[in-house]
Order: structure tokens, then sequence, then C-alpha cells
């Protein structure tokens, strides 16, 4: 039981009490949003930091099973 809900644990960006959603298509703008659900997930940590730096970001922990989230 225990090992499903951490496999739920993934990386998203936080920006200025926003959160990374994704890229406008056509466009180099970034998507933010005010909610943690619906901000792009990775599992990636070398990804995660690297769109952290690139928007000025910091990478969070996030399980939405147990509704968590701290800095990474």
């Amino acid at each position: 039981m225990k090992d499903d809900i951490r496999k739920e644990t993934c990386l998203i960006i936080r920006k200025n009490h926003e959160y990374l959603q994704g890229g406008i298509l056509y466009s180099k703008d970034l998507k933010w949003t005010i909610y943690k659900y619906d901000a792009w997930r990775t599992r990636d940590i070398e990804k995660a930091e690297e769109y952290a730096r690139k928007c000025g970001g910091i990478v969070m922990l996030f399980n939405p099973i147990s509704k968590q989230i701290r800095v990474f």
C-alpha cells in the first residue's frame, strides 16, 4: 500500500506561488496555474531542475494522494 503512494510522488515547479502548467503552443511563453494539481509533473530530477533554472522557479516534491508538498 505505501509503495503505491510513493510511486505517485512527482516533481513540479513553483514560482511566485504559481505552478508551471506547460508551454503555450507556437509561443515561447509559459502557462502558469494557481492549482498544484494542474501542474506539469515529472519524475526526472535533471529535467525538473533544468526547467526550474530556465524559468527561475524552484522544484517541489508533490504527492497528490497524500496532498503533501515540500521543497526538493
